[in-house]
């Protein structure tokens, strides 16, 4: 079948996995063949159902369009970081939960339960028996349902530590090669169609202004960048490594008197730990580690037309939305506020 993605194209036949090549403006009907592409211009696009646990992205199309692109990566490096980055089922299971098709699902369902409770407790009273009960319970039933939708909706443009993130060993691989991926999802059909997109981006002069904007951040109010570098966490599961000679005594104390020739494997003893996704450290290396964590964010709004537009230019050929580094002092580090004017 031919599935068509967002940013226009066609899929090839009997495939879910599509190449896609499109100038930066991502306007339907502006596809065109380039020699030199432009920061923020969407490269290719990799889509696959997410339906159907059997099926992955086509890794091995994929590198042989990068080796067209000039991008000399072996398959075998990314492919498998991208396998435990996005397709383990555990992290597909997340993504169908918070995909848009099932939002909708979930919208309907509260508009209805929503809707049925509040005319039920109306019919309680007298004035229920009227017709103008029923248009009030329908207005506000729309109206508080319109309100969730857009709570869930702003969610949606921040950086997500379940799916953004995870693509941050990926994107520290391609952005050396001046390339950024995010991922996102579309509704087509009865399909939710998980989209990989891969967006040219030279990191040079954002690198520069964020190691810039660090030092400055650092000098004025080190305490506000700490405090907004702080909310960067993950929990992660480690091992707890006890004392050997603990562990000695221990297991001298719990060995049986009479021994029944059976080993008994105890299964680790795990703790969960805080760990900070920007650590302390040079400007560069700062500013380096910002760039790979928010590829991924800033990838899928770019592509969705989420970005908030920008007063002052950056390093885009396109002004009408931010560059990285902007998107990140904004968006991460408190700084130049006024930069962003809303859509």
């Amino acid at each position: 079948m031919a599935h068509q993605s967002q940013a226009g194209g066609t899929e090839k036949n009997g495939s879910l996995s599509s190449i896609l090549y499109c100038t930066s403006d991502l306007k339907e009907g502006s596809l065109r063949w380039v020699k030199e592409p432009l920061n923020g211009q969407v490269l290719m696009v990799l889509s696959m159902d997410n339906k159907c646990s059997a099926t992955s992205f086509d890794v091995e199309l994929c590198a042989e369009k990068l080796k067209s692109l000039g991008v000399q990566v072996a398959a075998d490096r990314w492919g498998k970081l991208i396998q435990d980055a996005v397709l383990k089922p555990e992290v597909r299971r997340y993504m169908f939960y918070n995909s848009r098709a099932f939002q909708i699902a979930i919208a309907v369902v509260f508009y209805v339960s929503l809707w049925t409770n509040i005319y039920s407790t109306v019919q309680l009273h007298s004035f229920g028996r009227y017709w103008e009960a029923s248009v009030l319970v329908t207005l506000a039933a729309v109206a508080v349902t319109i309100v969730v939708i857009l709570v869930l909706d702003c969610r949606r443009k921040k950086i997500n530590m379940n799916t953004d993130v995870r693509l941050a060993a990926v994107n520290e691989i391609f952005i050396k090669h001046s390339l950024i991926l995010g991922i996102t999802d579309v509704l087509h059909g009865p399909h939710n169609i998980l989209q990989l997109w891969f967006v040219h981006f030279s990191p040079e002069r954002c690198l520069q202004s964020l190691s810039a904007c660090i030092t400055d951040l650092r000098r004025t109010r080190e305490s506000g960048l700490r405090r907004s570098l702080d909310q960067l966490c993950v929990v992660t599961e480690v091992v707890v490594q006890p004392d050997p000679g603990m562990e000695e005594e221990a297991s001298r104390e719990e060995s049986p008197l009479l021994s029944s020739g059976v080993n008994l494997n105890k299964e680790p003893v795990t703790c969960n730990e805080l760990l900070c996704l920007v650590p302390e450290g040079p400007p560069e290396v700062m500013a380096q580690q910002l760039l790979v964590i928010f590829s991924g964010c800033y990838v899928r709004l770019l592509v969705t037309g989420r970005l908030p537009r920008p007063v002052a230019g950056g390093h885009l050929e396109d002004s009408s939305v931010p560059c990285l580094c902007q998107f990140i002092e904004t968006a991460a580090l408190g700084a130049h506020q006024s930069w962003f004017t809303g859509r």
